[in-house]
């Protein structure tokens, strides 16, 4: 009796458990209690494939986002080189921009300033709901990142050959090389830091081809980009434009007229100034010859000493 009952006892025990075990309202709360509950907090979903794009020394670290219907998820990026895993107890920095972020992407270039391995971890908030830490796969290092030539323009001004390259930022260099297109040329090559100014390369000769070409190069990473196509440019034949030509013959042409007046009239202007003609008055004007003039001055004086005698007559009388 006492086995049966036993029997019978463990009959309706493993009915009760087959029907909570098989139940699918029981089955979807025991799924759902490890997602919703860790430590007695909610959390969401980890964001899933963490990737770093890197060109030009420009990193951008993505992973595919969080989508909770109606909700805006906050994402929070953190990161960990060299230095901080050996030298600080393994320690996670934010990061700069992306502390949080609301898009599932972030530009990681000012926390990558070092040439080492660094470790990327990403976590998704809404409110008081967090998710776990999703790590980056594999460490990132900068010397990885894929570089491209720049974006050049190529152009003359009269006959200088002038290059404007694109701003990739203060850790680029150019390395410019120009040549001109004939056989067996000799290729030169220039080192230019300026970016995104003009910069002269070559006075060019009158009807030739010039061709240039740039890559980049990375101290930091000690890389180079390949080399860009090649981009020419030609110089007229004609040494001077016809505008040219035009204007420097008239000018001539004024020259030969202006220049014989202008000598003229300061040939004039030193005459009158070194020589000036002074005309006389009338009162000082010689009608008359001069024989005359001085035959009539003696005839005056005589007759003027003649009057000063007889007055002086009657004087020497009295004495």
């Amino acid at each position: 009796m006492f086995q049966v009952e036993l029997s019978r006892q463990t009959q309706t025990l493993s009915v009760v458990l087959e029907e909570i075990l098989t139940s699918p309202i029981m089955w979807f709360f025991y799924a759902l209690i490890p997602c919703l509950l860790i430590d007695g907090v909610a959390v969401l979903p980890a964001p899933q494939n963490l990737s770093v794009q890197s060109t030009n020394m420009k990193h951008l670290l993505t992973w595919s986002p969080v989508i909770v219907p109606g909700e805006i998820i906050y994402y929070f990026v953190e990161y960990q080189g060299e230095y901080e895993s050996l030298y600080m107890s393994h320690i996670w920095i934010p990061s700069s921009w992306c502390s949080p972020t609301e898009g599932p992407a972030c530009d990681i270039t000012d926390d990558i300033t070092a040439t080492v391995p660094y470790n990327l971890h990403v976590r998704a908030t809404l409110g008081s709901q967090t998710s776990a830490w999703s790590t980056l796969q594999h460490p990132f290092n900068r010397n990885s990142t894929i570089l491209t030539p720049p974006v050049m323009e190529v152009t003359k001004d009269g006959f200088h050959l002038v290059i404007k390259l694109e701003d990739l930022g203060p850790q680029f260099e150019f390395l410019v090389a120009y040549w001109r297109r004939e056989p067996d040329a000799k290729e030169h090559v220039k080192v230019v830091r300026s970016r995104g100014i003009p910069v002269h390369l070559e006075t060019m000769e009158p009807g030739a081809a010039y061709c240039v070409k740039v890559r980049t190069f990375v101290k930091a990473i000690g890389r180079h980009s390949p080399f860009s196509q090649a981009e020419c440019v030609k110089v007229q034949g004609e040494t001077l434009p016809l505008a040219l030509a035009l204007f420097a013959f008239f000018g001539f042409t004024l020259m030969l007229v202006v220049m014989p007046l202008s000598v003229w009239k300061m040939g004039r202007l030193l005459r009158y100034s070194c020589c000036p003609v002074v005309v006389l008055p009338d009162t000082l004007k010689i009608t008359n010859s001069p024989q005359k003039l001085i035959s009539c001055r003696k005839e005056e004086v005589e007759a003027c000493a003649t009057a000063v005698l007889s007055s002086e007559e009657p004087f020497r009388s009295w004495i």
